[in-house]
């Protein structure tokens, strides 16, 4: 398998080289000579019009053309207005009324809000 190819295109080189084809041998053709013909003759009556033939077969129709592309993607429209304010929303109701506080010696220490 290793020299099956080498061997094959030798022999195909061998073969080719081989052909013996003899030269083709073309002889000139004859020369004939032709009498040359006499003055003209007078000219013969016109014949009758021939019949007028039939009228062809309609050919057949052609074949439907083929679907057109798909046409492109239109362009991405313009973005929409702001819309208005909300209404303001209605006002809480009232708490519930706390208890009264008492007097005496209770300190309550109020830590300060964080600022935002």
């Amino acid at each position: 398998m290793k020299y099956a190819m080498s061997i094959s295109l030798a022999l195909a080189a061998m073969t080719l080289v081989a052909c013996d084809r003899p030269a083709v041998v073309t002889t000139p053709a004859a020369v004939v000579t032709v009498p040359v013909p006499g003055p003209a003759g007078a000219p013969g009556t016109p014949g009758t019009p021939g019949v007028t033939g039939a009228t062809g077969s309609t050919g057949m129709s052609g074949n439907t053309g083929t679907t057109g592309s798909m046409g492109a993607t239109g362009a991405t429209g313009n973005t929409g207005n702001t819309g208005s304010t909300g209404s303001t929303g209605a006002t809480g109701d009232t708490g519930a009324t706390g208890d009264r506080g008492r007097t005496g010696n209770t300190v309550v220490i109020v830590p300060p809000t964080p600022q935002r």
